[in-house]
């Protein structure tokens, strides 16, 4: 009895102590986020940043919030970006679910050489792809529009291979059964399959989401219109006017900046946590 109360006491200990330890690197993580948060109220900030820096303000102001709404330049900038992200993902996981469900449940020649191909893409980053892409998108013409901004996030070697990883857990048995019934690949892939990747497309989404909202260099480089400028342009050409001063501004602009991001995590954070759980992610 004195052992069981023991290993009890020892097991709320551990948890105890893993709690603490948890919770003290969340806040160390969420530390800059919460100071970013709070210069925004600061409105002394855009006098001079506080030093040291503290993460409550003096005299909290939504001024600099205020001011954030009423800019028609970030509006612009929220509209661009909203416009390249919501294309770039759609298409993408769009994409991404066929050719997934290709190389996990399809029967054609040549089918893990073309899957080592797209794992191989994986490997190249963006900047030495930045000048082919660039030349290709200029002999078409098609510079300073959305177009260099959406085409090439169609094909996603990640997010094809997320994809296939999940496809791969479930059974065969659904397909060879819809066969029997005389249904076509199509069919399958839209009756059978598709409904039960509600998971792993939210997965895709938050992911495409993310790396197309944030996407700075690329647009950087095939945008010059200003009128045509994604938000991170945007921040990145305010600050550059400013300088160090409009700290608090700058930090509110930041802010609102990642809202998009937070909200659709937070609609969609239980899907990514049954992905992670069915698909072979975990490591299966």
């Amino acid at each position: 009895m004195t052992r069981t109360l023991s290993n009890k006491q020892a097991e709320r200990m551990s948890g105890a102590f893993k709690f603490i330890v948890l919770l003290f690197f969340g806040l160390l993580l969420m530390a800059p986020f919460i100071w970013m948060v709070s210069v925004g109220f600061d409105r002394t900030a855009n006098i001079s940043m506080p030093f040291p820096p503290r993460l409550i303000p003096e005299e909290p102001s939504g001024f600099n919030y205020g001011i954030v709404f009423e800019n028609g330049r970030l509006i612009q900038s929220y509209i661009n970006s909203a416009i390249v992200t919501v294309s770039s993902v759609l298409l993408g996981v769009t994409a991404s679910l066929f050719a997934g469900y290709a190389f996990s449940k399809g029967r054609f020649k040549g089918k893990k050489l073309l899957f080592i191909l797209v794992l191989c893409t994986l490997m190249i980053p963006m900047e030495p792809r930045l000048i082919p892409l660039y030349k290709l998108f200029n002999s078409v013409d098609l510079l300073n529009t959305f177009w260099p901004l959406i085409l090439p996030t169609v094909i996603n070697g990640m997010l094809i291979f997320l994809c296939k990883q999940f496809f791969d857990q479930l059974p065969d048995t659904l397909r060879e059964a819809a066969q029997i019934d005389g249904a076509g690949e199509f069919k399958i892939f839209f009756r059978v399959y598709l409904p039960l990747a509600g998971p792993i497309a939210a997965t895709m989404v938050i992911l495409a989401f993310i790396w197309s909202w944030n996407d700075f260099m690329w647009p950087l480089v095939v945008l010059n219109n200003q009128e045509l400028h994604t938000v991170p342009l945007y921040l990145a050409s305010f600050s550059l006017e400013n300088g160090t001063s409009l700290g608090g501004l700058t930090m509110a602009l930041a802010t609102v900046s990642i809202l998009p991001i937070i909200i659709l995590y937070l609609f969609l954070q239980r899907y990514i946590i049954q992905s992670i759980a069915l698909s072979g992610v975990k490591g299966e």
